[in-house]
Formats: C-alpha cells, structure tokens, sequence
C-alpha cells in the first residue's frame, strides 16, 4: 500500500495524509518512541510504542528507539535494559536506530554556547525559590532576572566554567530568554542547563551540567530527523517552547510536535514516580509484580504481546484524555487466551473423594481435549483413580435447591470421567468435612450406557494418587478506588495478592515451561511463573478470570 492510499482512522493519520499530499518532510515518515530511562515502562506506554512504531511501518517509514537520557540522578542500565525487552516483545524493531539523548552532549552544549552568541539565553544565580518568586503566576506576568542582561562575554564565560565545574550544585543555571510576560509559562525564560553532578549510566563523571528535558528533546529530534514527534497531551503547553527552540538554533525541516491523549486506566496508577515508590517501599515484590501495570508486570502476570496491541487498537487514539475500564485490557487477554490456550485441571482448596465402589488400586487413563477451541491442539490423556480431590466449594451439605454441585444424595458429573453421586459426609472432631465418600456410575464414562444421562454439575478433579502439589497465586487489583488518580488517592488493597500453598495440578501443568498459559478449568487463565516455576515446585500465576464483564457490558 503506497503512502497516498493509507485511509485515515485516527487525527494523526490526518496530519501525516496532508503531509504527504503537499511534500513537507520531503513526503518521509519518521518517528521515535523516546523513553527516560528511569523506571520500567508501563501500560500506557505500550499505547505510544504502538502508534509511533506502528505509524512508521504502515507509512512504510522508520522509527527510532532514544533514551532521553538527562538525569543522571534518576536513570539506571537497568531501565534501559528493561525497555529494550519490552519494546521487543511487544514486537517491534528499531534496527540500527537506537540513540540516547547523552549522545548529543557535545552538539547540546554548542547550541548552549550559540544561543548565548544570539543573544538569546543567559546564565541565571537567582536561586530555585528566588526565581518562582520571578516567574509570576497564571494571572500574573513574572519579573525579568537581575541577570538576564548579562554580556555575551560574561555568559559565554560563566556557561563555560559551569561545564568545567567551577561552581556549585545549583549555584547557577543556564536560561532561554524569551518572554517573563508570556501566557504560557513555559515560555518565562525556562532553565536550559542546571549543574548536577552525578554519575551518567553512559558518559560517568565526564559533565557536571545537563540540559534540561524541553530543551534536550527538540534538539534530539531534529538531529535524528525525526518528522513527527508524537507526544501525550500534558506537553501540549510546552509545544511553543519545543518550536522556539528549534527556530532560535535555526534547524530548517523542523519536527513537528503532535500530542495525543495519555491512557488511563481505572484501578491503575500510572505516574512512574508512584510506581517507583511502590517498588522502593517494598509494597511490591519488584518492577516486575504482576500486580504491576508495567509492560515486565504484565508479562510475568501472563499477558501476551497480542493481547496488549489488540488493547490498544481498541482504544484508539483521541485528543481528549479519558478513562478507559480495566476491564477491557482483561477482556483483550481472555479473549486471546481461550482461542489458544490449553486447559488443564487444577483444585486450589482441595476436598478429598472417594468412590467406594471403584476398584482399589485401579488407574484409567482418560481422553481429555486441550482446548476446545482449536481442532489441532489434540488431546491428552488424564489420570483416575479412586480417591481424588475436589474444590471444597463444589460440595455442600445443606445446600439451597438450585445448587447443582456435589451435595448428599445428588449426582454431578466429573470432567471427562464418570458420574459420581454423595453417600457419605466424614468429618473430624471438630466438625469439618474433610472427606466425601461417593459411589460411581461404572457405564456413565463417555460412550457408555449411560453416559447420556442429563446432569446439570460438571466439577473438575485431580487424582490423589498422580496430582502435583502447586502454590497458586491469585491476584486482584492493586489499588481500591477505581480512579486513584483522578482521586490523588492511592488506597491500596489489602487483598491484591492471595497465595495458596497446597493446590493440586495434574501431572502435565508441573512439567509445564515457565511461561506457559492455561485454563484452569472453571477457575479461569493461568501462567507457569516466568521467574519460580519449576517441575519440582510448580508455581502458577493468576493471568485473570473467567467472567467478562467488559463483554457482557457491550451487549
């Protein structure tokens, strides 16, 4: 498909369309997805990786991965490494283009030194409170530095000693002069360099000065030849200073700065800076939590890359910020899980059965289907015997009159197997039921006599003689309130995380890969944990469960 025949489904398409149509750019598509490397990427930025990489390959054009690298005092290799993954295994690529904004240091600098030559930027001493004093308010214009009419001379010198270290933490920063009247206070001469000094994951104890992130930014996409710079919408205000940038330094086929709106999702954080603090506040295991919506979270949670750029296309892309249900990132997952994973059985909270009438010490292998779904997926066989296990909630000995589970006197079927029926409740001394002894219908195993017999309860089962001791570990949101937020309150949930120690699996989820996904049946989608699951002690995350309520919501 040719540039001129892509058909429009969002307002950037738009602007790129028009583009093309009049040449700008010299009719080429170039992107970037340029994450600061410091914290692990979330949800919300699967959404942008998507439609910059994304709009580069439908426009046939590229796009670049770059660390905005400028704060030594927050960025780690280690986040760096982790955006990488992410990045990949959603499935993207950047070829040879991956570029960190510490390699422009040098060119960001000279621009530094040719602005001040212009007449155009000034080295400021006015401390941090000092100059919010100066920077006036909504309503009210701000006040110009005391410094701003320093000599060319005198800044070029400062700004030099500056680099060379001569001056303090915070004892002097460098500033764009621009407008202290502007309605837009971004443009009331920002800061453009500050002086830091704090070891960078890549160029060490080389700069004791770093460029400020909106000044950094233009400069990077303008080098890189970047033809759109897609952005969230909370930098729509600093668009003026993006392109003031870029005219003062005189760039010619400047990038032009388009945003879009960020992804909220109920139940979710998303300010790294709150993530972050989970993490160091040990509320969390790690960046990599399940119960984390970061990208590493997700993916250990049990999520697939499909099912995340499946989310994303759903929502699609809009100009206003809006909240979307959390629900629907679970119906994507669900609904990618049932058309190709296996299921499996698997008893969380174990009741014990046994059927009296079935001979001792007999096991019968038994055809079970891997997925319903999916013709080629096959068969395996699953192992009966004459005591097996239950959940504990599929039994009840006083139950209502519509409870088609195992109850006393009432028959149920077993998955795959027979149909059983209670004769009789053991309890212990202090009154628990910890067995349930059952008769069996030997003729009612699929193709027999009587295997067409209508019984409203099918129960999934393990044999005790063959089942897997498993620790399972169910989770649920994180956060109480539905828009923590919008709320500016982050109320954690007690219940986020429910391990349990004594699950029985059948033989064939242990030796399951780590990574794996299944269904449980009638417990819903589970994974083979990424990190601790092994053969000898298998360990199963909970991806999400069976009920769709996002689904159900839209008929």
């Amino acid at each position: 498909m040719s540039n001129e025949e892509i058909v429009s489904t969002n307002f950037i398409q738009n602007i790129i369309n028009e583009d093309l149509k009049t040449g700008k750019h010299g009719q080429r598509v170039h992107t970037r997805f340029p994450p600061e490397p410091n914290g692990y990427l979330h949800i919300g930025h699967a959404k942008s990786i998507c439609l910059n990489f994304g709009t580069a390959k439908e426009y046939q054009g590229m796009c670049n991965l770059r660390f905005d690298d400028t704060n030594p005092s927050k960025e780690d290799v280690e986040y760096v490494d982790s955006i990488q993954e992410d990045v990949k295994w959603l499935g993207f690529s950047w070829d040879d283009r991956m570029f960190y904004a510490s390699g422009y240091f040098d060119k960001l600098y000279e621009c530094g030194v040719e602005l001040i030559k212009k007449g155009k930027a000034f080295v400021c001493d006015l401390t941090a409170d000092q100059m919010r004093e100066y920077r006036g308010t909504l309503t009210e214009p701000g006040k110009e530095s005391p410094y701003r009419n320093r000599s060319i001379e005198e800044n070029l010198d400062l700004f030099t000693r500056m680099k060379n270290g001569e001056f303090a933490d915070g004892s002097r920063v460098l500033r764009a002069k621009i407008d202290m009247a502007s309605p837009n206070i971004n443009l009331r001469d920002p800061i453009i360099y500050r002086i830091l000094r704090a070891k960078h994951h890549r160029t060490g104890d080389t700069w004791c000065i770093y460029p400020m992130y909106d000044y950094a930014h233009p400069i990077s996409d303008a080098i890189e030849g970047i033809t759109h710079s897609i952005c969230t919408l909370e930098f729509e205000d600093h668009r003026p200073l993006y392109d003031w940038v870029l005219e003062a330094l005189g760039f010619e086929d400047r990038p032009q700065q388009i945003e879009f709106a960020r992804l909220n999702l109920t139940n979710t954080v998303m300010s790294k800076r709150h993530l972050r603090a989970l993490v160091e506040e040990g509320k969390v295991s790690g960046w990599d939590d399940p119960r984390m919506p970061t990208i590493s979270g997700l993916r250990r949670r049990g999520y697939t890359p499909e099912s995340i750029l499946d989310f994303c296309e759903r929502i699609g892309i809009a100009k206003s910020n809006s909240t979307v249900e959390v629900a629907m990132l679970e119906h994507c997952i669900r609904e990618d899980l049932n058309a190709k994973a296996y299921r499996g059985m698997a008893v969380l909270r174990p009741l014990k059965i046994v059927i009296v009438n079935y001979p001792e010490g007999q096991t019968e292998e038994l055809e079970a289907e891997n997925n319903p779904n999916d013709e080629a997926a096959g068969s395996r066989k699953v192992l009966f015997s004459r005591e097996l296990y239950i959940e504990q909630e599929d039994f009840m000995e006083d139950a209502p009159k519509k409870y088609f589970r195992l109850t006393p006197n009432q028959e149920v079927r077993l998955k795959f197997a027979y149909i059983i029926k209670c004769e009789e409740v053991i309890k212990d001394e202090a009154g628990n039921i910890v067995e349930v002894r059952c008769s069996y219908d030997p003729e009612s195993k699929s193709g027999g006599a009587t295997s067409g017999r209508k019984i409203k309860g099918t129960l999934h089962w393990v044999s005790a003689q063959h089942a897997v001791k498993s620790t399972v570990r169910l989770y649920d949101y994180l956060f109480i309130n539905d828009n923590p937020e919008d709320e500016n309150s982050y109320v954690l949930n007690p219940n986020s995380l429910e391990t349990l120690t004594d699950c029985l699996v059948e033989p064939s989820l242990a030796e399951a890969a780590p990574g794996t996904r299944y269904q449980f049946l009638r417990q819903g989608y589970f994974v083979a944990d990424a990190v601790e699951h092994t053969k000898e002690k298998p360990v199963f995350n909970r991806v999400v469960g069976l009920r769709d309520s996002w689904a159900k919501a839209q008929k």
